[in-house]
Order: structure tokens, then sequence, then C-alpha cells
């Protein structure tokens, strides 16, 4: 087949290299064996013959994918599909697929973090570190905190794992109501509302689609009990960030950390560089560049045995869930 890969390869977003291609490709066995393989952003050159394209969604957004008369799978390297939809660049004879699952261990260890941060009262004593005032404020055990995960793939899971061990009570929000292995609940996102309530520590991640846009809205935020603290892994539009203000400057949410945000970079005037007990990270939570880019040339692998084999591959994005 030819498989191009349609980005450069020096910018710090961790292209794959040829090298960790022709790893990958011996990892594969007979499967990586007899390709053309291209490495540009020339699609002009590759766009007659190409039959995979491997690429991050930016880069798949500057193309006519239309126009690639052989083209059959499209390989993402992300997980994150909300900068495709509605999904209409991707041609109807092309499989779109995702790489799922390579962020769960790097993005499950972040939130342990977050989590011990928001039980420790961290981003308090940033805030007056920053402020240059001294008041002793006393944190809880971990094991004594209620902690809600909406969205329960990769990523929640490897969250739920952690909180797992450190003994806390976790209810799992996600599609349906299916028993999740690291959860001691799990419901439906309809009742969201329910458990916002018994909540002490809220961590978002779930996809951004159009149902799950400004999830935590200003309503929701004020349904979590005084002092609850917020984590989002996901996407900067889950929730309402000037709502999210809002409430820690008013002292009805303890803590947040935050590692995706509405716009990025953060303009230089948005009020949540200056906003109390605020923890912010720049969008670095779930990626591993010792691992990413050779976990995903392995998902692509497992998919391409999946295609060949007239089987549905492992992470073929729903396009109608937008995930």
């Amino acid at each position: 087949m030819h498989i191009h890969f349609h980005d450069t390869l020096d910018h710090e977003k961790l292209p794959v290299q040829p090298a960790e291609w022709e790893a990958a490709a011996k990892r594969a066995g007979a499967l990586g064996q007899g390709h053309v393989v291209t490495f540009s952003t020339d699609f002009d050159s590759v766009r007659d013959s190409v039959e995979v394209i491997i690429a991050p969604p930016y880069r798949l957004q500057q193309i006519d994918m239309h126009s690639a008369p052989k083209l059959k799978i499209i390989q993402s390297t992300y997980a994150g599909m909300d900068s495709l939809h509605p999904f209409d660049m991707i041609p109807k004879t092309a499989l779109l697929l995702n790489n799922r699952g390579v962020h769960g261990k790097r993005a499950g260890e972040y939130c342990a973090m977050a989590i011990l941060m928001l039980t420790n009262k961290m981003p308090l004593f940033i805030t007056q570190q920053r402020n240059k005032h001294w008041q002793r404020a006393i944190g809880s055990l971990a094991n004594r905190q209620r902690i809600t995960i909406v969205g329960l793939g990769a990523i929640g899971t490897g969250a739920a794992g952690w909180a797992r061990k450190l003994g806390m009570h976790i209810t799992g929000i996600r599609h349906g109501d299916a028993p999740h292995p690291d959860c001691d609940e799990t419901f439906p996102m309809s009742e969201l509302d329910k458990v916002l309530t018994a909540t002490d520590i809220l961590l978002l991640a779930c996809p951004l689609t159009p149902l799950t846009t400004n999830l935590l809205s200003r309503e929701r935020i004020a349904l979590l009990p005084n002092g609850a603290g917020v984590i989002n892994v996901g996407r900067g539009k889950l929730l309402d960030q000037e709502a999210l203000c809002d409430a820690l400057e008013a002292g009805h949410l303890g803590g947040a950390v935050l590692d995706v945000f509405a716009v990025e970079p953060i303009p230089p005037a948005d009020r949540i560089w200056t906003a109390q007990n605020m923890v912010i990270t720049p969008h670095m939570s779930a990626d591993d560049p010792l691992a990413y880019n050779a976990d995903t040339l392995d998902i692509f692998f497992e998919n391409l045995a999946a295609y060949l084999a007239g089987k549905k591959p492992p992470t073929l994005v729903d396009m109608a869930k937008g995930y």
C-alpha cells in the first residue's frame, strides 16, 4: 500500500520520523513490509496513488482528501476528533481512525497529580505564593473524597485506576450505565446533575462533541458542593471558563487544575491567567514523547490488520457520535 505521512518532520508536535516508522514496521512483521511510504506536506505529488494517510487533524484539514481516488484509510495521530466535525472532508469511501488508547497511562498519572494537588490545596497555596501571603490551610486524605469522572475512555480509565489506588469513592459518567472495573458506580450522562451534588472532585475526560460542549455550565458548577475541585483533561470547551473563574473567585470552588482551554494558547489578557486557586498547564497531560509515536504506529498496524481481514478496525471513529 502507499502510506503517506502528511506532516513536516521538524515541528514540536511529535511528528512521526522515518526511523520510528521503520521500527514499527519491523515490530509488525510481514504486515509492515512491502509498502511505499512517503513523508511530506506535498499532497499533490501523492494524491493519485495514496491509499493511507497518517497525520494529525490540523494537517488533514489542509488537504482535499476527496481528490485522492485510491484513499482507503485515514489514520489520525490524535484521539480527539472535534476539529474534524462535521466530517464532511472525509470521503465516504475511506475509514477514519484515531489513536485512542495512547494517552491513558500518561494522562492517568497527570490526573493522580491533579487529584493530590486538590486534596492538598496546592492551587490555594500557589495563589498565596503569588500574592506573598502566608496562611495555613489543611487538606484531607484522598480516600475521604468522592470523585466523579466524566468519560471512561483511555484517559478516564487511567484516572479511575489511580483514584482506586488512592482509595477514593469513584463515580463514572458515560454513555450508558455499563459497570466499570475501577468505578464504584456508573451513570449515563443524563444523570450528571444528580451526581454533581455529591462530588468533591469533578474530572472531565470526555470527547468534545455537540452534546458535550459547555457540559460544565454555570448552572452545573453551582450544583457542586462548596469547596469542590475541578480537573479538565478533555477539551477546553467542555466547561464555561468565565463561570469557572467566577466560582473560584467567589470561593464556591476550592480549586481547579486545567490542562485544556477554550482558546490555545491562552490569550495574554484572558482572566484565567490570574484566577485564584487555579493551576494551568499548557495542554501537556497526555503526551509521552518517549512512547507516543511508537504506540500510535502499533495501533495503526492493529487497525490495518483488521481492515485487511475484513473486520472492524479497533479505533474506527463513529462519525455519528463524533469519536
